[in-house]
C-alpha cells in the first residue's frame, strides 16, 4: 500500500463503525479512557463525539485539547488510532441554540431519526450536553487488508 492508500484504509475505519475509545489526558498526564460513539465527517476531517459537561473526559479536554480516538474492525485485525486537538462546542442552553442543532445533526448521523425530536432537544439542555470535535492531525495503525503476518 502507498503512504496515501495506507492513510484513506486507516480514516475509512472512523467511518465503517460508530464506536471507540477516547483517549485524553488526565491533570497527573496519564490517559483517561471513555467508550463513546461518534461520527466521522471525512470533508471536514472532524470526528464528532457527544458528551456532558460534568464528565472527566470533558474537564480533561477543557484544561489540555490533545486527544487520541481509537476504532477497531469488528475482528480486531485491523485499527486505527487518529491523534488530534478537541474543540468543544457551547454547552446546550436552549432547546434551540447552534448546540443542539449539531447535537441534532450528530444524533442522526450516528443512529437515524429520534422518535420524539422536541424530547431530545430538551434532554440535551437538561443533560448539559455539547459536542466534542476531534480534528484528526495524525493517523496510524493497521489497515485492513494489510499484510499481519
Amino acid at each position: 500500500m502507498t503512504q496515501d492508500t495506507t492513510h484513506h484504509a486507516l480514516l475509512a475505519l472512523l467511518s465503517d463503525g460508530r464506536n471507540g475509545v477516547l483517549v485524553t489526558l488526565k491533570r497527573d498526564g496519564r490517559p483517561q479512557l471513555s467508550n463513546v460513539s461518534h461520527h466521522y465527517y471525512p470533508q471536514e476531517g472532524v470526528l464528532r463525539i457527544s458528551v456532558t459537561d460534568d464528565r472527566a473526559k470533558t474537564r480533561n479536554l477543557r484544561r489540555d485539547p490533545r486527544a487520541s480516538y481509537h476504532v477497531s474492525a469488528p475482528d480486531h485485525r485491523a485499527y486505527t488510532v487518529v491523534e488530534g486537538t478537541a474543540e468543544l462546542s457551547p454547552v446546550a442552553a436552549d432547546p434551540y441554540d447552534d448546540t443542539v442543532e449539531e447535537l441534532i445533526r450528530l444524533y442522526r448521523d450516528v443512529l437515524g431519526e429520534h422518535p420524539d425530536w422536541e424530547d431530545y432537544r430538551a434532554a440535551m439542555v437538561r443533560d448539559r450536553r455539547l459536542v466534542v470535535r476531534l480534528r484528526v492531525e495524525r493517523a496510524y495503525g493497521i489497515p485492513r487488508g494489510a499484510n499481519q503476518g
